[in-house]
């Protein structure tokens, strides 16, 4: 019986340390060497100060930033254990709401938000990825379209030449993956530290 059982005994703990301890360690080294900027995270540095992640949004509310996606992560009321409050942006609770395209709730969030939008820019049809939230909650990119749309409001709060402010956005705007995956989009983030660069100078 011995001679059947330590087979089997022998290959669990092989499998256990090539796949639970060398695999990982592995990877992980060639991750720190090839990709060492992706493999801590993406992180953004403002004057020797990480100021975020290209992966994760942050909430921008102020007139003189651009905003990002809308998003529907939460985290526990401090209150109440048994309820939850919004908190934009939570990585911790990464998540979409949940709720479909006939809910009353959501229906009447995006026709407060497309208002909002509409007074901010009136003559402009106001881009879905502005008044929509993604699956995680997390995305820190809007399309080209959503970013030139706050150009105007943007520029009146910096009172800056609104030609400027859409040159910037053009640079900062991202190409699809490979020439063919996804879709153009510009990094929220990115673009609101060039922007206070810019007017720094």
């Amino acid at each position: 019986m011995l001679r059947e059982i330590r087979p089997a005994i022998v290959l669990v703990v092989a499998l256990t340390l090539i796949t639970g301890l060398v695999y990982p360690l592995v990877m992980t080294g060639l991750a720190q060497v090839l990709f060492p900027t992706q493999a801590n995270g993406s992180l953004i540095e403002n004057d020797g100060k990480v100021i975020g992640s290209e992966l994760i949004g942050q909430l921008f509310t102020g007139d003189k930033y651009f905003h990002g996606r809308p998003s529907a992560t939460t985290k526990p009321d401090p209150n109440d254990s048994s309820k939850t409050v919004s908190e934009p942006y939570n990585a911790a609770n990464s998540a979409g709401s949940n709720l479909g395209p006939t809910n009353k709730a959501l229906i009447d969030r995006v026709k407060d938000d497309v208002n909002k939008l509409k007074a901010e820019n009136p003559n402009a049809r106001v881009p879905i990825d502005l008044v929509t939230t993604t699956g995680s909650g997390l995305d820190p990119h809007i399309s080209p379209e959503a970013a030139l749309f706050q150009v105007p409001r943007v520029a009146k709060a910096r009172n800056m030449p609104e030609d400027r402010v859409r040159q910037l956005v053009e640079q900062r705007t991202e190409g699809r993956l490979l020439v063919i995956l996804g879709e153009p989009r510009v990094n929220v983030l990115a673009l609101n530290i060039a922007l206070d660069q810019m007017a720094a100078q």
